[in-house]
């Protein structure tokens, strides 16, 4: 099959199955807004959220949505930045899921503000010195640059353009998740954050998580929906997703062994791999072994090389693996007590000196859900509306793309 006789269509969305995955996408939806409307009424209290973890479950579902959606546009930018085009009949997919993810991120952000009806405040007072500040516009002009992308992906006339906007928004990706991780890694006064690695290993932490997204997003669309899609593309995302988590493996080791380095820091490093309770717990057995160790074995191994199913079950284990490490760094950073005086013990009526005590909330975790449930149901219903899935993916197809790329 010729490359210029793929052909984009919708998918038809008129079966009872789709209709009632709206619904539950729907619910979930409403659920999640009644959980920040309730906490809203009743004071954060009723969160698992204090005055020293400040930032919750909810922020780990808006952080990993955020960071995923720069990372879901990997297939987009590597078929018109880096010229593989045998990724190209994915790439409006890849661009919907990004923009999708990243609005069910903000999403969360916004009903967690206590206030979401001043979410624009920032926009108007602006603190250039504020990195919030910074991520809100990047956050913003991320969605407009991407829907471009997939305008001029869509639009033969605009197609010329597409590689220029691509490159812009490739760049774009990486100020945005370089500027999130920046939210850590600027923050001096605790010991967990302050290191300039923080912003890399957030920008290999979009790549690993979006590609795990994305792999699970296709896989599901195009088995229920009935189109062919075949296992030279798969092998193709199989190995990137491979080298993505070794590389997110790579700077965790960078990070705790340049901490173990420093004398200052071997407090904090005690406590994240030794005594750190669930922190220590989620940190070898969830990030470590089923988030990092385990997925590389079933995308490696020679027997699984083909198999659908240990590439499913690793992309969700990378998912798995990737809620443990943000909970680490976000919860976990926030529990070890802040370094007033060193060289000193410090104890007050304020828990001075004390690790934090932080039980997640039902609430915290239908919030959360309700925000992964808004950027499916825009995956969902953007695929009924909009031209963007390739009628079929199979084997011939896909070596169609590759020969044209050499």
């Amino acid at each position: 099959m010729a490359i210029d006789k793929i052909e984009y269509l919708e998918i038809e969305g008129k079966s009872k199955a789709y209709y009632a995955l709206l619904a539950l996408f729907g619910v979930f939806m409403v659920i999640g807004w009644s959980a920040a409307h309730y906490m809203d009424s009743h004071g954060h209290h009723v969160s698992g959220m204090n005055n020293q973890i400040v930032w919750g479950v909810p922020h780990i579902f808006a952080i990993f949505l955020i960071i995923a959606a720069s990372g879901a546009l990997n297939v987009a930018s590597i078929a018109s930045v880096f010229g593989k085009t045998a990724y190209k009949p994915l790439a409006p997919l890849s661009a919907l899921l990004a923009i999708a993810l990243l609005v069910g991120g903000l999403m969360i952000l916004v009903l967690d503000l206590g206030r979401p009806e001043r979410f624009w405040y920032p926009l108007i007072y602006i603190n250039p010195k504020s990195v919030f500040t910074w991520n809100m516009l990047l956050y913003s002009v991320f969605i407009g640059l991407v829907a471009i992308y997939l305008w001029f992906m869509l639009e033969k006339r605009m197609s010329r353009y597409t590689n220029l906007v691509g490159f812009f928004a490739f760049l774009w990706r990486l100020l945005l998740t370089t500027g999130t991780g920046s939210i850590f890694g600027f923050l001096v006064a605790r010991q967990a954050y302050d290191t300039a690695v923080m912003a890399p290993l957030f920008v290999l932490m979009s790549f690993a998580f979006g590609m795990a997204v994305f792999i699970l997003v296709l896989l599901a669309i195009y088995r229920f929906s009935h189109r062919p899609l075949g296992d030279h593309l798969l092998m193709r995302l199989r190995t990137l997703l491979g080298i993505f988590v070794s590389a997110v493996f790579y700077f965790v080791l960078v990070y705790h062994l340049t901490n173990l380095y420093a004398t200052e820091r071997h407090a904090v490093e005690k406590f994240i791999l030794l005594e750190g309770g669930i922190y220590t717990v989620l940190f070898w057995v969830v990030q470590i072994g089923m988030g990092s160790i385990i997925p590389l074995l079933l995308l490696y191994l020679p027997n699984f090389k083909k198999c659908r199913l240990t590439l499913t079950i690793a992309a969700l284990l990378v998912i798995c693996g990737a809620f443990a490490q943000l909970y680490i760094i976000i919860i976990g950073g926030q529990a070890f007590p802040l370094v007033l005086f060193p060289g000193m013990e410090v104890q007050s009526t304020f828990m001075d000196g004390v690790v934090a005590n932080y039980t997640p909330s039902l609430w915290e975790f239908l919030l959360g859900l309700g925000g992964v449930a808004l950027a499916l149901f825009i995956v969902i219903f953007g695929i009924k509306v909009l031209r963007i899935l390739p009628e079929s993916l199979d084997d011939v197809v896909v070596e169609a793309q590759a020969e044209k790329n050499t």
